[in-house]
């Protein structure tokens, strides 16, 4: 279920002669679901008969404005956009105003709230309010931007349209279903004290609860125009990565465990791996008994704000398979709730390639094929999310007891929406990275991993589980792998291996880059299609092309044989 809002709003003039204040909501379209849902009261000031002018263009302006922004922004920065640039907008206007005599100015305040996924984003300046009702409690989000002397509250510090640039406060925070936000102007605010605005909050529907706040302020004796809107959450929207990476922020680590504590829900039965960065545990949920894998921050690097990031944007990708219900893929578990960060992943009995190879065993041929599909239509829908793995070996492919292969471990992954740190991270293993992301001569870095580079590293670890080596032997980080000759072919270390299966792996891990399948779609159909239309046999790499240094080599090693001969004929020949 998506999120769920049920919104209310009432507005009236009061005593006064004209309705200054403007509030307004804008729910998003299908394609625009991930923007949120954005909301926001103004109030106008009174100067020269301009301040309805000014709160209905600031509202306008935000709502039309909001869900035109590039979805790569985050929240605030697209909210500090619109409203900066409105408020430049209506500053000029004020200004060119008061260039031809006339009197007055379009001045206003802004309050606006924006629900995405598990979280509220609140921007602010003037003196309306936001109100977030939890429970029994009713907490005000905002502080007021007037002066505090009893006779001047009315006096604003900061206001739309009243300098350029605006100072716009921003508070960020985690949404939980059953909240309520309220919006409100200093109309109701400034007659009604926060527990009525709390009790009012929840009385009935969202419409009811606007229209409760409104009349109790003006049966209190208010003075001025009366708005309130009413933002009452049913359920939350998708999980979104600002939402973890905020938990994660929020949330110690939960520590060193040990087999029998508890966290949460799940109780500890063993400890995997420790590698002084992560600590990955098989736990036990205790109401469904089913076994799960916790993956947390070691504790030297829980307070790593990078860290955190980074296995925050591994969650969210594996909650995103979760939500496509992708096989190929470990999925994470929604935690309601948790008392510390960390990360719950399905578990899945089995073995990764890599443990086969330990154990001296081979895939068979039919299986290879088998473990190759399945991989590339993970990789596939991957690449097509704009997901690169970074990092496909024998340590990352698992076979599960139900016969399925699975990509493991999303943690050096690019999306896009990464941290930075994670994006110029040199990920990878040596021995299953194409040649491009080494340094080459006059290039001290390689060329960043792209969906091409899990291409090859699958066909790298595909020649691995069928013949036991690697197509171009062990390399290390320190070498500059220069690949001094062509891969056998694995049918030459193993005689049941097809000529057309040694077509596919040798083009997958060719050293030239434009001989290599381009997307994963053409890899599979490649293996999907096998001995009834097989591949052309590759062509050897010329020794330029493997050594570009073999012509000078070769060169000195001519001059040398010359000049050996030369001097040999000088000193002992007879002339």
């Amino acid at each position: 279920m998506g999120l769920d809002v049920d919104v209310g709003h009432c507005s009236e003039r009061g005593p006064r002669d004209r309705n200054e204040d403007c509030a307004g909501v804008a729910i998003p379209e299908a394609h625009e679901r991930d923007r949120g849902l954005v909301a926001a009261v103004a109030d106008g000031v009174t100067l020269g008969g301009h301040g309805a002018e000014a709160a209905q263009t600031a509202v306008m302006s935000l709502l039309d404005g909001y869900h035109a922004t590039p979805a790569s922004w985050d929240t605030s920065v697209a909210l500090d956009r619109v409203i900066a640039a409105h408020n430049a907008w209506l500053t000029d206007h004020n200004r060119r105003r008061q260039g031809t005599g006339a009197t007055g100015a379009a001045l206003s305040t802004l309050t606006a709230v924006v629900l995405q996924g598990h979280s509220y984003t609140v921007a602010h300046v003037g003196d309306s309010r936001a109100w977030l009702v939890r429970a029994q409690e009713c907490v005000q989000l905002t502080q007021d931007h007037s002066l505090e002397h009893p006779d001047m509250r009315s006096r604003l510090t900061r206001a739309l349209g009243l300098d350029d640039p605006v100072r716009i406060d921003y508070l960020q925070g985690e949404l939980h279903p059953g909240d309520t936000l309220v919006l409100t102007t200093d109309g109701v605010h400034g007659v009604l004290r926060r527990r009525q605005i709390g009790e009012l909050a929840r009385h009935g529907g969202a419409q009811q609860a606007s229209e409760a706040l409104v009349r109790a302020a003006l049966s209190a004796g208010g003075r001025d125009n009366a708005t309130a809107l009413v933002l009452q959450v049913r359920s939350l929207g998708g999980t979104r990565l600002d939402d973890i990476v905020q938990r994660a922020r929020r949330l110690p680590a939960p520590g060193s465990l040990k087999v029998g504590d508890r966290l949460d829900g799940y109780v500890i039965t063993a400890r995997v791996l420790d590698n002084g960065v992560h600590r990955l545990f098989q736990a036990r949920d205790i109401h469904t008994g089913e076994l799960v894998a916790i993956k947390t921050l070691h504790e030297a690097r829980a307070g790593d704000e990078e860290e955190q990031a980074m296995l925050a944007h591994e969650a969210w990708l594996g909650q995103r398979a979760a939500e496509r219900e992708v096989p190929g893929l470990v999925r994470v578990r929604e935690v309601l709730d948790p008392s510390a960060f960390y990360v719950v992943f399905e578990w899945h009995a089995g073995q990764t390639l890599e443990q086969m190879l330990r154990e001296g065993r081979r895939l068979e041929v039919g299986e290879a094929v088998v473990a190759a599909s399945q991989v590339l239509r993970t990789l596939g829908w991957l690449h097509r999310q704009g997901v690169v793995h970074r990092d496909v070996k024998p340590a990352n492919l698992h076979l599960g007891d139900d016969g399925q292969w699975r990509v493991l471990d999303l943690g050096v992954a690019v999306s896009g929406r990464e941290p930075e740190s994670l994006r110029h991270l040199h990920a990878g293993t040596p021995s299953y990275m194409n040649p491009e992301q080494w340094p080459a001569p006059g290039r001290d870095t390689g060329e960043p991993a792209d969906a091409r580079s899990d291409l090859y590293a699958l066909g790298a670890a595909l020649y691995h589980g069928l013949t036991g080596r690697l197509p171009y032997g062990e390399l290390e980080p320190y070498q500059t792998a220069r690949l001094r000759r062509d891969p056998r072919p694995p049918s030459r270390l193993r005689p049941d291996v097809p000529i057309w299966l040694d077509h596919v792996v040798l083009k997958a891990v060719a050293r030239d880059a434009a001989q290599r399948f381009e997307t994963a779609e053409e890899f599979l159909l490649a293996l999907e299609r096998g001995a009834s239309r097989p591949l052309p046999a590759p062509g050897h790499t010329p020794l330029v092309a493997r050594d570009p240094t073999a012509l000078w080599k070769a060169a000195l090693a001519i001059s040398l044989l010359f000049n050996v001969l030369l001097v040999v004929w000088l000193l002992f020949l007879p002339r």
